[in-house]
């Protein structure tokens, strides 16, 4: 089908992208406790490059390694991290076949799990009270040394992951990470030159991004991923936990609008980004993000996981146990709907903005969105389709039928990957409870030693 935008190829800095479609940012516990990877976590990604994706966004590997969140997740703060990454990405990426793009970011205040309590896991851009994201009290305004260090800290990071071998790196400027909380006037209230005007708030991620380009030179990929709205006041049972937000100023309130973002957008480009990452929402999860359900059950059980490293996270436990399951499920999915391409409007008019190529992600799974949204964007992303059937794409460009149920946007898998291994815990979707398990066992399979 030569004329099928889906297979059409995209080069963007020297990078070959064989089709339009890409594996988005989504990980799993399949790592050392040190975030070094393993053969476990090579055959996850490995299984997407076979199912015919055009290139893989990585989860976000931690570029800090005193906050590596959650655990069994992959670093790349550390020099001995490259060497593993060197000896497994060559079979993801099948001699440059497939592109592999390492997504690097820091979760700040928002950081899921620890095994101990530690103080910087608090950190972000202004002091402050979540009860939502995050298991420390309260977060703490970081110093002006602990900014340079972090910025010191993505610069590194991209040097690794170029000697790796990875084909680009993109910066975590979304999920409500450390970059999200210097950019959303909701979580920014500093008044010194890191905060109390846009330009200011942008600050943090221009020099990053400076860095960055600097650290990995002219010629390597670079992009960003990028909240086009904040919507801080989504969805309603995070809005009812963050109360002194009822009486700010509509700019903290809400967050950034699209304005804002696609002024950002435009200076990301003329600070050297090579493509931005579209996505919508503060935090993670939340709608604009994974649309479908709010997954109560899954999240309930990350709660108690964590319920000892502070008394919010005990409280927050006990509060998701305080209601029959019925009833908090209800309301915890208040503003939650399933969805397709829900960022594409937002996708669209940042490419109206910008002269580099824009990638949609949010909700993606079928032709016709692909079809749709390659109509105003370059690129289009999709995570938890995949999770459901790995060979979708490759399906999808043979104009074969998918061989397997598609993704429901339950979205348990979101909720468990803190606390699980990855895969799709979808009962309806398999005859059994067994072939569920089965599935998600394969998902997640090392090596076969050689036998002697």
């Amino acid at each position: 089908m030569p004329d099928d935008p889906i297979a059409s190829e995209l080069l963007i800095r020297g990078v070959r992208f064989p089709n339009r479609v890409l594996r988005s940012s989504i990980g799993g516990r399949n790592c050392n406790i040190d975030g070094s990877v393993t053969d476990v976590w090579k055959n996850f990604e490995k299984r997407f490059a076979e199912g015919g994706v055009g290139g893989i966004v990585s989860t976000t590997f931690h570029v800090d390694q005193s906050r590596l969140s959650p655990l069994q997740y992959p670093s790349i703060a550390l020099p001995a991290h490259v060497n593993a990454l060197r000896r497994y990405l060559p079979q993801i990426r099948r001699d440059g076949a497939t592109p592999y793009i390492i997504q690097i970011g820091d979760p700040g205040y928002t950081t899921y799990s620890s095994l101990l309590p530690e103080d910087t896991d608090g950190l972000s851009s202004s002091d402050g009270i979540d009860l939502a994201f995050g298991y420390a009290n309260r977060r703490r305004a970081m110093s002006q040394a602990q900014i340079e260090t972090a910025i010191a800290n993505y610069a590194a990071a991209a040097a690794r992951a170029r000697e790796a071998g990875a084909d680009g790196v993109e910066i975590t400027a979304a999920k409500g990470y450390l970059i999200h909380q210097f950019l959303n006037p909701g979580i920014n209230t500093r008044t010194d030159e890191w905060g109390g005007t846009a330009d200011k708030r942008f600050r943090f991620l221009e020099c990053i991004m400076q860095a960055v380009r600097q650290a990995v030179g002219p010629d390597y990929l670079v992009g960003v991923r990028l909240s086009a709205v904040d919507h801080n006041q989504d969805p309603l049972a995070l809005w009812l936990l963050r109360l002194p937000w009822h009486f700010a100023p509509v700019e903290r309130r809400l967050g950034n609008d699209l304005a804002q973002m696609g002024s950002y957008a435009q200076r990301l480009e003329a600070l050297g980004a090579d493509f931005l990452h579209v996505t919508a929402g503060f935090g993670f999860p939340n709608p604009h993000d994974v649309p479908g359900r709010f997954p109560f059950e899954e999240v309930r059980m990350f709660f108690d996981s964590v319920r000892h490293l502070s008394g919010k996270a005990s409280a927050r436990a006990a509060l998701a146990h305080l209601a029959p399951t019925g009833l908090l499920d209800w309301l915890t999915n208040i503003g939650w709907e399933a969805g397709r391409a829900v960022n594409l409007p937002y996708a669209s008019a940042i490419r109206q903005r910008v002269g580099i190529p824009v990638i949609c992600n949010g909700g993606i799974q079928d032709r016709a969105t692909i079809e749709n949204a390659l109509q105003s964007c370059d690129m289009v992303s999709m995570a938890r389709a995949l999770i459901a059937d790995p060979g979708l794409v490759g399906d999808m460009l043979a104009l074969k039928p998918p061989r397997l149920a598609p993704c429901t946007q339950c979205n348990k898998c979101v909720g468990r990957t803190a606390t699980s291994p990855l895969g799709c815990y979808d009962r309806t979707r398999f005859a059994s409870d067994s072939a569920m398990v089965a599935a998600i066992a394969a998902f997640n399979a090392g090596d076969v030693p050689d036998s002697k």
